[in-house]
């Protein structure tokens, strides 16, 4: 080609001096990827000398030199000093050489497609970018959909002129990047038709903590631009990474419809882009079949494999042909870097009202008033330490966001710009709210809770909270083995460091409550519910052809992320265990569950798996784990049934898990019970016979023991775990289940709370201690004080 020009097939990802991050980057994948399915559009990309030579033959170099130093003596502001260089740029003129150049390489693009103009995207790489320590996210243009030589090599001086936006110029002297070192090449690469086929972006790790066995993927109708500006709440999908080469397994973790409020197309001009509403039915349907998300995942595990680190990448969907294409890909520069050996933990002392909800970023709390700013022209209204409130935050407003305690957001996913952003800052930010600009108001003091899950909550007033440094390196190794109590799936990833064996104790209740939110029943039978429920089930369900399918498919995700975090690792799965008036308030449950006076021993647990009142639902429980062990692949997941009563029920229950998929010892399935009922002591040995383990449920236990309501705040004092009656129970039941061969675990807060429980535990001899994340730490402590 030339000097000043280079297709991206001649380049490698060491060029990134000649052609800045993404075109180097560009160019490795087109020369070395093509034959592993990495699809990328063809393009080329203008060098590093060619923007140097533009400067020099409009002689800028000192004009700009100079109005920086302005800028740094503070005899100019900011907005002007960029204001000024930008112009300057935008009304040079091309040195011959480079001008030829760019239309020979445009003619020629053009020839490769068939058309005589065809339509590219033009944009910018600064030769200092996605670095790894520095993502310069957003941090200059991207123009899409360019037409012609002529409207190519104004998008190119456009693209030089980027260099000095004002959030370009504040990154710069954040990070200590000398603005006089950093050059910029700009790629010209031909459009995909993803504004009638859909585009997004995409991770090879989990964002948010760092998880490394993770694909997550955003989508949105149309081009990506809004999705990387967050001017959207796109799909969200997670991938199971490990599982990817095996094609008989369907290893998607989540799968999260967005709300996709608006897609950019082709303009009528054909030469500019528009943003136009999405239908009804587009918002109401996922962008991605499984079969593409699995196809990008492999993309993305392809891509991290042969640069050797995690990948942010941006994707496009041909509308015309279906395929995909990778449009852009980057080193990850926050995660990645972050210290393995510790993390901060952060957790609520106190909560107010809940005011909002979103899609969480970051993993910290933050308090303070709130300042809200809908359109940039009121930044100046901006107060240090506030949490800022906009629509979507839009990159140009980094010098602000710097300064905020938080961010909460109306639009966005957790793979925007304004998302990355925040947390190289290391600012927690909810995005996609939908509605925090109507909600919150100027100087109300809010707490923005980013540590409780995927999702985040805005709450009334300043809360009190904890933050603990964890360092691993001072946990102490137990013979006994310490799991992890687990029942949100979305902030099971918060702690995948932990050196946990397994998890003792996920409860299935918790996916149902807050991912399906319907009853079981009312989902098989949704034509004995009145209209308005119905319509809200209808809502609820969307994206999903059959309702029964939606309860499966759900469960299976939300369990699957536990599973996923400990894999291979055992993780124990107790079927649901609502009670009857817990099970009343599920959407449309209250013409399926009787009213009982103390559903506290009513029908709950195994009693309703066999029951022609709950069966069906049970049989969709049992869909669910059959999917996640064998169509997911988590074949760590044990089974455990709740206040089993008797062996015979044992026996009913057991006899409706195989008839569903679930035969105990088929495909290595262990089944456990729940010790909490007196006869599950008195009776050990029978019901080792029909389980592989006991795990004790040391809060039924107690109160049916003492025969002490464990909600009754009159009889507090009486419910006691170390009583000798309770410590009888657990004691013998340990002894009993280990002279036949069957394993015991205790689930609860006691060993944390007190170290001479955990104490009598090992002294007991019991295998396993399963308790929430936040107590880990001193429950190994706490074990290998007892374990001498």
């Amino acid at each position: 080609m030339g000097d000043f020009v280079k297709w991206f097939g001649d380049l490698r990802r060491g060029d990134v001096a000649t052609v800045g991050g993404k075109n180097a980057s560009l160019g490795e994948m087109v020369a070395t990827l093509a034959g592993q399915g990495i699809k990328v559009p063809g393009g080329f990309a203008t060098t590093a000398d060619a923007y140097r030579a533009y400067l020099d033959h409009n002689d800028l170099n000192a004009r700009i030199a100079d109005t920086l130093a302005a800028l740094d003596s503070h005899r100019i502001e900011l907005a002007e000093a960029g204001a000024a260089i930008r112009k300057m740029i935008r009304e040079g003129h091309w040195p011959d050489d480079i001008l030829a150049q760019i239309r020979d390489a445009y003619a020629q693009l053009s020839d490769r497609a068939g058309v005589e103009n065809v339509s590219v995207a033009v944009r910018s790489s600064a030769t200092a970018e996605d670095l790894p320590d520095a993502s310069f996210a957003g941090q200059q243009e991207t123009y899409l959909n360019v037409q012609g030589p002529e409207a190519l090599l104004a998008a190119c001086r456009r693209c030089f002129a980027s260099l000095f936006t004002d959030r370009a110029i504040t990154y710069r002297r954040l990070k200590g990047f000398d603005h006089a070192k950093v050059a910029l090449s700009i790629g010209v690469q031909q459009m995909v038709r993803s504004d009638t086929g859909g585009s997004g972006v995409m991770f090879s790790l989990d964002t948010e903590t760092g998880y490394p066995d993770m694909v997550l993927i955003n989508a949105a109708w149309g081009l990506g631009e809004n999705v990387v500006q967050g001017a959207v709440t796109p799909d969200e999908y997670q991938v199971y990474k490990p599982f990817l080469d095996r094609p008989d397994l369907m290893p998607i973790l989540e799968k999260s419809l967005g709300a996709k409020e608006k897609k950019m197309i082709y303009g009528r001009d054909g030469r500019s882009t528009r943003n136009v509403p999405t239908s009804r039915a587009e918002r109401g349907r996922f962008v991605l079949s499984d079969a593409e998300i699995l196809e990008l995942a492999r993309m993305a595990a392809t891509i991290e494999r042969h640069y050797g680190c995690p990948m942010d990448m941006e994707w496009a969907r041909d509308g015309d042909t279906g395929e995909l294409f990778i449009v852009q890909a980057r080193p990850e520069t926050v995660q990645s870097r972050a210290d393995a050996a510790a993390f901060r933990s952060y957790t609520l002392k106190t909560k107010g009202k809940e005011l909002l909800t979103g899609l969480s970023v970051g993993g910290a709390i933050a308090t303070g008033p709130v300042c809200v700013i809908e359109s940039a022209r009121d930044i100046d209204r901006f107060i240090d330490g506030a949490i800022l409130v906009t629509s979507i935050t839009d990159p140009d407003w980094v010098p602000i966001m710097k300064r905020a305690a938080a961010i909460v957001t109306d639009h966005g996913g957790r793979t925007s710009h304004a998302a990355i952003v925040s947390r190289e800052l290391g600012l927690p930010a909810i995005v996609g709210t939908g509605n925090a600009t109507h909600i919150l108001h100027d100087e109300q003091e809010v707490t923005v809770s980013c540590a409780e899950g995927e999702t985040g909550f805005v709450y009334q007033g300043i809360s009190d909270y904890e933050v603990e440094d964890i360092a691993l390196s001072e946990m102490p190794a137990t013979r006994t083995r310490v799991m992890l109590n687990m029942a949100n799936p979305s902030a099971a990833l918060r702690w995948w460091r932990l050196p946990a064996g397994g998890v003792g104790l996920a409860r299935m209740e918790f996916v149902v409550n807050n991912a399906i939110k319907a009853h079981p029943m009312a989902l098989i039978h949704p034509e004995t519910l009145d209209d308005e429920t119905r319509e809200q089930i209808d809502a609820l369900t969307a994206g999903y052809a059959d309702k029964k399918r939606f309860f499966v498919e759900k469960l299976a995700m939300g369990l699957s992320r536990i599973a996923a975090v400990s894999y291979p690792e055992p993780v124990i799965v107790r079927m649901s265990d609502f009670k009857t008036n817990e099970y009343a308030d599920l959407l449309g449950g209250r013409g399926f569950e009787p009213q009982e006076e103390n559903p506290m021993i009513g029908f709950r647990g195994a009693s309703r798996y066999y029951s022609d009142a709950y069966g069906p639902g049970f049989a969709l429980e049992c869909q669910a784990i059959r999917h996640l062990r064998e169509r997911m692949g988590f074949d760590n997941v044990v089974v455990m049934i709740p206040f089993c009563r008797t062996p015979e029920e044992a026996d009913r229950v057991l006899e409706v898990m195989a008839a569903n998929g679930l035969r105990r010892g088929e495909n290595g399935l262990q089944v456990y019970v729940m010790c909490e009922v007196p006869s599950n002591v008195i009776l050990a040995e029978e019901f080792a016979k029909r389980f592989d383990g006991f795990s004790i449920g040391s809060n039924d236990l107690t109160q049916l023991t003492l025969g002490v309501d464990r909600d009754s705040g009159e009889l507090a004092s009486l419910f006691d775990e170390r009583n000798a009656a309770v410590q009888w129970m657990i004691r013998s039941v340990i002894e009993r289940a280990h002279a036949v061969g069957a394993k015991v675990g205790f689930c609860g807060q006691a060993p944390s709370n007190d170290p001479d429980f955990a104490r009598l535990l090992v002294g007991y001899g019991i295998d396993t201690i399963s308790v929430t994340p936040d107590s880990f730490l001193s429950v190994k402590r706490n074990v290998a004080a007892a374990e001498g």
